[in-house]
């Protein structure tokens, strides 16, 4: 019980590490001393609220132009507006900038001019969902931590855009057009830094090549996948949550070692063409293989075998795969349960047939 309570923690951790890190620097920095020094004019298009000085609402409001921001403003808010340009002059006074909010606008990479966005230089969080952008809009600031880019039209990433980017720990690109033609073998460099990669629901058919070192979070949900390449999880040795759910993967379209890949946790194969459950490491802990083809469950194949050492305290319960969460339905197996696949993962608390 304890151990299960532990992971909950840690995943909890892991997922909110992204977010966190930022937010806490963004509010940590904010000190109410330096309002004093700034005048609280505030655009009539917008509300300023006495009480949280820093903060300026302009969403909701039909606005087709950005006002001239306040020097003292950290947080903007211009969702749900009609803006299709990002000029730089609303911004010349604006050198605090954390936080950009333009979600459903109707913004466009020509409407973008090129100086607008990278002269933030203080910029911790970019949103830009729900817009009409057809590539990753560049030069960005420096300090970015967070660009969202969730909904728009982009299905071209230009060369050298994150290059200047090692700041940035997540990059949200789901629901895009995004074809397996976007990605050169260098279009991720220079993301030293960024922890959750979100490509859900666009067209690839190939896993995106040369990801960051330190990705952590993959989303590919909703794409066309076929096939994973051999060794493809060496170049990020630290992912631990892997989501491939509603893709094309088969069998012969897995590496010879499956998901044999001890960094990942939890990992999500729902609604593809699998045929038979992959191998999977000792480590890992939540497996999805609803919907697939499976017929039945080999459980001398996908038994790890590798050892996993704990200390001397732990009982002999504890020792062996640490599986706790096993959902197969949707397949074409049928109960009852396999007992050697209780024997293999002892720590099993939920299987779903």
């Amino acid at each position: 019980m304890a151990t299960t309570i532990c992971f909950i923690i840690w995943v909890l951790f892991i997922t909110d590490t992204v977010w966190t890190r930022s937010v806490r620097q963004v509010y940590e920095a904010n000190d109410p001393e330096d309002w004093m020094v700034h005048d609280f004019h505030c655009p009539r298009e917008c509300f300023c609220p006495p009480s949280f000085p820093t903060a300026l609402y302009c969403e909701n409001r039909a606005l087709k132009a950005i006002p001239a921001i306040p020097s003292r403003i950290w947080y903007l808010y211009l969702e749900n507006n009609l803006i299709e340009t990002i000029p730089e002059k609303p911004f010349e006074n604006a050198t605090q900038l954390r936080w950009i909010n333009l979600n459903k606008n109707k913004i466009t990479n020509y409407g973008i001019e090129k100086g607008a966005l990278s002269q933030l230089k203080k910029l911790l969080f970019l949103f830009l969902e729900d817009n009409e952008l057809e590539e990753v809009p560049s030069p960005l600031p420096r300090s970015l931590e967070q660009l969202q880019l969730a909904r728009n039209k982009v299905s071209r990433i230009p060369q050298g855009t994150f290059s200047n980017l090692e700041n940035l720990t997540l990059l949200d690109l789901q629901h895009n057009k995004l074809l397996d033609n976007a990605f050169q073998r260098d279009t991720f460099k220079g993301l030293k830094n960024l922890m959750q990669l979100n490509m859900a629901k666009n067209s690839l058919r190939n896993m995106p090549p040369r990801l960051p070192a330190n990705t952590m979070q993959l989303f590919l949900d909703n794409n066309s996948i076929e096939g994973i390449p051999e060794n493809y999880f060496n170049v990020i040795p630290k992912v631990a949550f892997l989501r491939l759910n509603h893709n094309k993967l088969s069998d012969a379209g897995l590496p010879s070692s499956g998901f044999n890949v001890s960094s990942i946790l939890d990992l999500q194969l729902s609604h593809n063409q699998l045929t038979k459950v992959p191998k999977i490491s000792a480590h890992l802990q939540h497996l999805h293989l609803d919907h697939n083809k499976i017929k039945n469950v080999n459980v001398s194949v996908i038994c790890p075998t590798t050892p996993i050492t704990l200390p001397a305290e732990h009982d002999s319960f504890s020792y062996g795969p640490h599986l706790r969460y096993l959902r197969l339905d949707g397949n074409e197996i049928k109960p009852p349960i396999p007992m050697d696949l209780m024997t293999c993962f002892r720590l099993l608390q939920a299987v779903i047939i």
